[in-house]
């Protein structure tokens, strides 16, 4: 697999930062693409005139040629698509969140131990500067152990984004706790060096349930526009809303700590928020790398104003999510090549993927507490050992 001939399947939204990786040069070719949506085939045609074109990804991945997947379609298809390519015997690259119920997550996780085919999730964040730097922070030990980890998520254009299109209903995602948390609720897990044993969730649909909407006969739209604020003097909105605009889940730790995450869809900012207190300080960022970005280190009693230490991270503007999305197709394809460990973890995917179906289950059953079902030790043993058994 040194020269690695890769196939999209779903070539248009987050199929198109796919393109990074496109190298032939390096032994790194977008073969394929497969998209039923003959305008996105066609602007994928013009970007890689070369590649090979299919409406239907089963027929592409009968082609032998075809070693890895990127699967970069809409949620709900995640799980078949991805078991598919498995048992194809392709490497996959599938985009978070990993499915959209724990049970999707257990059978993908189960395929790709049996067939061997490796297995990498896209979360990006893990290769976001910022993280990558309040990871090494913590892991100094500057603010000790770590007790408790907040996440504030100003989702600013969460009404252009996520309640004009297909985000909006509770079939196609389970709800956005888990859509858009999964990527927090991750990177939360990382950091707190731990996994979520219980939660209890809190959630309402408040605001774009009282927005003008489209017609069931107009497409979905999902354009993101400053001018479309506030939410109740817009229009076109998805004819169906029923996943919750605020979230909130507070979640029991395996280790003992705890964490909490809340969402907001109609807030005018955007910005995530995250501090982790332990027992020697707390450590919080200002920014995420998509503009100028600091990470705040208090280490002796005082106001927040002054910080014991401040470090002060450069913008990064060369590609998407903060020089990320990059940064995660280099490690996929040093994880199918060369065997490289990566930041990700499909183990950890399914936990984040957890959490956010039960957290939905708790905030719309009397938000009472919901506890994470084990995975298979073997499972986990499998994973943790790079995929190798």
């Amino acid at each position: 697999m040194k020269n690695l001939k890769i196939a999209l399947i779903g070539t248009g939204g987050r199929g198109r930062h796919c393109r990074l990786i496109h190298d032939p040069a390096q032994g790194v070719e977008i073969a394929a693409g497969a998209d039923p949506c003959d305008d996105a085939q066609k602007v994928f045609h013009e970007y890689i005139p070369g590649a090979k074109l299919f409406s239907d990804y089963r027929e592409m991945l009968r082609d032998g040629e075809i070693g890895a997947v990127i699967i970069s379609t809409p949620d709900w298809m995640h799980e078949e698509m991805a078991i598919a390519s498995l048992e194809a015997g392709k490497a996959v690259y599938l985009e978070k969140p990993m499915a959209i119920t724990i049970g999707g997550c257990d059978r993908i996780l189960e395929c790709a131990m049996r067939t061997g085919s490796k297995l990498f999730i896209g979360h990006n964040m893990r290769y976001k500067p910022f993280v990558l730097k309040m990871k090494e922070i913590i892991d100094s030990g500057v603010v000790g152990e770590l007790q408790a980890g907040w996440c504030r998520h100003f989702v600013g254009y969460g009404g252009d984004a996520y309640f004009r299109d297909w985000h909006s209903e509770r079939r196609n995602t389970t709800g956005l706790l888990l859509q858009k948390g999964s990527h927090d609720i991750d990177v939360m897990h990382w950091l707190m060096g731990s996994y979520t044993k219980s939660v209890v969730g809190m959630g309402m649909l408040s605001v774009y349930n009282r927005c003008k909407r489209r017609s069931p006969d107009t497409p979905g739209c999902a354009v993101w526009d400053s001018s479309h604020y506030p939410p109740l003097t817009q229009s076109g909105f998805s004819p169906v809303i029923d996943v919750e605009d605020h979230n909130m889940v507070m979640m029991q730790l395996e280790n003992g700590s705890q964490m909490c995450y809340l969402q907001c869809h109609y807030t005018p900012d955007a910005e995530r928020n995250y501090t982790f207190i332990g027992t020697k300080g707390r450590i919080e960022n200002y920014g995420v790398n998509n503009g100028p970005c600091e990470i705040h280190v208090w280490t002796r009693r005082g106001p927040r104003e002054t910080p014991d230490i401040i470090y002060k991270l450069p913008a990064v503007t060369s590609s998407g999510h903060g020089g990320a999305d990059l940064a995660t197709l280099q490690s996929f394809v040093g994880f199918v090549r060369d065997g490289k460990k990566t930041n990700t973890s499909p183990v950890a995917a399914r936990q984040s993927v957890a959490v956010g179906v039960l957290g939905h289950k708790s905030m719309r059953g009397g938000c009472n507490r919901e506890d994470v079902p084990p995975l298979d030790p073997e499972l986990v043993r499998y994973f943790d050992n790079n995929q190798v058994k």
